[in-house]
This record gives C-alpha cells, structure tokens and sequence, in this order.
C-alpha cells in the first residue's frame, strides 16, 4: 500500500504539473512531508486524503491504487459493441515479425498491451505463447474471449486502464498496436521504465504510435483522451536496447468509414545486455 501510494502521489503530482512545493503549499504542509510520502518514508494522515484527492483530481480510491472505471475513456467501448469484429481477426505485420525474432520454442510469456477486440493476442496464443492481454473497454474483452474460445486457445484477458496498470512480473514480450497515444506525456518516462525493468533479458518490445505531422489532418475520431507523439520519441525510450526496427509510415485509413490517413512509428527493440 505505501509503495503504490508513493507511486501514484508522484504520478498525478506529475500529471497536475505542480512541483512538490506546489502541491506541499496547497495541502498547507512542508514540501519536506510530500518528499517522504513520494520517497515512501510515510504515508499521509488519513484526513489528508479528501483534500490531496481534490487536488490531484482523482478519487481517494484511485489514489490508493484501487483504480474505478466510472466513465467511458475511449470511443471504441460502443463501436466494440458490435456482432462483427471491426478490426477483423487477421493479425497485423509486426506479429509475424514477433513470431520471427521470439519464435516460441518454449515457454515465452507475451503481454498485449490494449489487445482490443483480441485478434493479436488470440494469433499469437493460436502459435503457442503464453499470453496475457488487457484492455479498457468491457466489449472488447468479451469479444478476445469469444474469439479464443472459438479459436480453441487459452489466455489471460482482463480490464486495466494503460495509465494506472505496472508490471510487477516478468515477460518476454510487450506488444501493443494502436493504443500508446492513450498514455499522458507526463507519465510516458515512468511507464516506460516499468515495462523495460520487467522484460527479460532478449525480451522484446514492439510498439507502434501514431505521430503527429502538420500535413496530415485530424483523424475524424473524436478521441478526447488521446495525445500526440513526436517523430523520433518512441525510439528516444529505446537508445539502450537492440532496434531490429525503426521506421515511419504514412498510411490511408476508413476506420469511421470517412478516409483519412495517419502517420505511424514502428518500433521493434530488443533488450541485450550492455
């Protein structure tokens, strides 16, 4: 509890923009208590919580690591409500190219990060990895359900939000597509740094964000909690670690049925030892 406390105190301190000082002047205390909360030396004052909740925006049970899902997050909670699965149940490109570099000679365990309606994580299960796949939206998780069970396979789904799940477990594999720009510019050091201390040596990583460019418009998806990337700041992450890819697309896209196009970082890194 005080470990995840801490964490979090800095996390939405972080998100608020406030300096310790800040946020020690608004809670009328020395900046010196909010160090320790934030270094888990100590915890705050029961009676405290109310007010430090109000002033990180968040609610007393998310601030102790207990996360609610009290409001929809992401547009495709309804659009995943649908019989057919709108993304297909074909996997993308970078999961032949997973099953390349990490083919499952034994046991390699595989975490999808946003699995969606759970056509990569079911590919990947299907080729004998140990899957485990999180997602926000409850459609979604029931439909990777229906689609494994129709498959035969077996895998681990469950609900978590990008910005509050950690890992506090090993894998041999991260993989996300399409969900990276739900993850706040504050949090990404933080988040990053998780995922890269809890993958095994020869672990990979294979990412991809969408990137903003000038010259390409808005996608017509009213996404509210979604964020931009740079060109170049996904790999920025991965300066310490092996790149078998890193490049920049541009491609058309008739997700909503309006064509538009984005732009996209790929990324594909391997962890060595240095």
């Amino acid at each position: 509890m005080k470990e995840t406390l801490a964490r979090n105190i800095v996390r939405y301190r972080k998100e608020q923009g406030l300096t310790q000082e800040e946020l020690a002047e608004q809670l009328g205390l020395s900046f010196q208590a909010v160090s320790k909360w934030e270094n888990a030396q100590s915890m705050p004052d029961i009676s405290l919580l109310p007010a430090l909740s109000k002033t990180l925006q968040i609610s007393v049970d998310k601030l102790l690591g207990y996360p609610s899902y009290d409001k929809t997050v992401t547009v495709y909670e309804e659009a995943y409500q649908t019989p057919e699965y709108i993304w297909g149940t074909e996997p993308g490109s970078a999961c032949y190219q997973v099953l390349r570099l990490m083919p499952p000679n034994g046991r390699v365990k595989l975490l999808d990060i946003g699995c969606g309606e759970g056509k990569d994580a079911v590919f990947f299960a299907r080729n004998g990895y140990d899957v485990t796949a999180f997602d926000i939206t409850d459609a979604g998780i029931e439909k990777t359900r229906r689609l494994a069970e129709k498959t035969g396979v077996q895998l681990n789904v469950f609900k978590a939000d990008i910005l509050d799940f950690r890992l506090d477990s090993h894998f041999d594999v991260l993989y996300s597509s399409g969900v990276l720009h739900y993850m706040k510019p504050a949090l990404r050091d933080e988040i990053f740094d998780n995922y890269k201390r809890f993958t095994n040596e020869n672990g990979l990583h294979a990412f991809n964000v969408f990137v903003h460019k000038p010259f390409i418009a808005p996608p017509p998806e009213k996404e509210t909690n979604a964020h931009k990337w740079r060109s170049g700041e996904l790999v920025g992450h991965y300066h310490d670690w092996f790149l078998h890819e890193s490049s920049e697309v541009v491609f058309d896209c008739n997700s909503s049925g309006v064509p538009h196009q984005h732009a996209m970082t790929k990324l594909i890194a391997r962890k060595v030892s240095v």
